[in-house]
Order: structure tokens, then sequence, then C-alpha cells
């Protein structure tokens, strides 16, 4: 079996085609979590992933997991709850609020959070600074859920060019994450993003529409969505037309 490539200060990411199958995807170990080191990775279909205690890992799996936006299939209850919201909306009722970098922080410490009680976390308090350094650079944001003034769930990823990249999500109310999700792709649609990366299988995903890439057509799209434009993204709040109005 090929040995792993130890990555040192400065040195590049060796290619992504080049990661080892057992276990799928593992390209590279060592560097650091610096912005810089995170943007290249993330422009060539990089991510990292590793336990507390754990050399930081990088990875490019095949297949990809992906959200095409038109392909987003929120099951009958939450398409009922989605249509519910929008006439809320319509009607300017704020009790529910989907947000943008409201408190980006508070998204990440969630998600980190074990799910079950004494279960681990892969976003180390590392990781966590490392986002958000990344989410203050202005690249990384938060889209989360607030009922009644709470925190009630979200998820947050990373967003280069006309391409986002899915980390993380939680949820404290039922289907909070979901609806958070729901108005992130209305958004990402109406800015013409086509993909949202989800790094890796789940059937939680594929329940929602997400399906299954092979990485050198994920390489070619993220290659071409990261070349175009940044997104203007602002601290706000999303609606489910698609349109992101500024904080007050």
């Amino acid at each position: 079996m090929p040995s792993l490539p130890w990555l040192h200060a400065g040195a590049p990411f060796p290619p992504p085609q080049s990661a080892l199958t057992e276990p799928d995807g593992l390209l590279a170990a060592g560097a650091d979590l610096s912005v810089e080191r995170l943007r290249s990775a993330y422009r060539q279909g990089i991510f990292p992933w590793f336990g507390e205690g754990d050399p930081i890992l990088w990875w490019s799996p095949s297949p990809r997991m992906v959200l095409r936006c038109q392909d987003f299939a929120p099951p009958h209850a939450l398409r009922k709850r989605l249509r519910q919201l929008a006439r809320a909306q319509a009607q300017g009722d704020t009790a529910l609020q989907v947000r943008v970098d409201h408190d980006c922080a508070a998204v990440l410490r969630a998600c980190a959070a074990p799910r079950e009680p004494g279960g681990g976390t892969w976003i180390t308090p590392a990781m966590r600074q490392a986002y958000l350094a990344w989410h203050r650079a202005g690249e990384v944001h938060s889209i989360e859920t607030w009922q009644d003034g709470e925190l009630a769930g979200g998820l947050y990823g990373v967003s280069l060019g006309r391409m986002f990249f899915g980390e993380s999500m939680f949820t404290r109310v039922s289907n909070a994450s979901k609806i958070a999700l729901a108005h992130l792709v209305a958004y990402l649609k109406a800015q013409g993003v086509a993909w949202i990366d989800c790094q890796q299988q789940t059937a939680h995903l594929a329940s929602l529409g997400a399906r299954p890439v092979p990485r050198d057509a994920f390489l070619a799209h993220v290659a071409r969505a990261v070349a175009q434009p940044p997104i203007a993204w602002t601290r706000g709040v999303l609606d489910l037309q698609g349109r992101l109005h500024p904080a007050a």
C-alpha cells in the first residue's frame, strides 16, 4: 500500500486523484489549518477531517456526495412547514427567521457538540478556531434558524466563487437545520450556485436529494465554480425567495 504523504509548511497538496482508496479518499497528513492552507485545499476539492489528538488529515473521497440545488427534495412534512413559513414571511411575521452570519461562533460550537452523551466530535477546538478565522476573512458563513429570539438550528460552510462547501448542521428544534438548508438552497440558486458539496455519503443527505458523483466530475465542477466571481455575502435575513435582506 502506498505511503501517506506528509505535508510540511509551504508544501503543496498532492493531486487529489492520488488519494488512497483505503480508507477512501485519504490524501495527506500534516501542514496546518491556516486560512491560506484551507483556501488552497477547498479550491482543489480537498478538506480536513481528523480527531482530537490525531495529526491533521486531508481527504478527497470518490465518489463525492453533492446536493445539486435543483434536486433539493424536502420531505412532505418539511414542504408543508416551508409553505407556512413563506406565508408568515410575506405577512412580516418574524417569530422564526433564518439569519446569515448573526452568530457564527455559536453555530460552530453547536455543530461541535457530541450528538450523544460521551460521544466524540471531529470538529475539534483547533478546527473551530480555524473556521472562525476563515469566517472573519469572509469565506465561511453560518445559516441560522432563530425561533422566538433563540438559536434553534443551522449549518455552516465555505463559499468560494460560485461553489458552496457544506460543513456541518445541528438542530435543537425539529426541522430547524433543514429549514436553514432550504433557505440556503433558495439563496444559492438565486446566486447561480449549482452544487453544494456534502463531502461524504449519508442516508440523511440522500433523503434530501443529495447524490454521489465521481471525483473527476466533482473536481472539474469545482475548478469552474471557484474561478467565478464570489457571492457578495452580507449579515442579514434570508427569505424563501432567495433574497438576503441586510440586517437592520
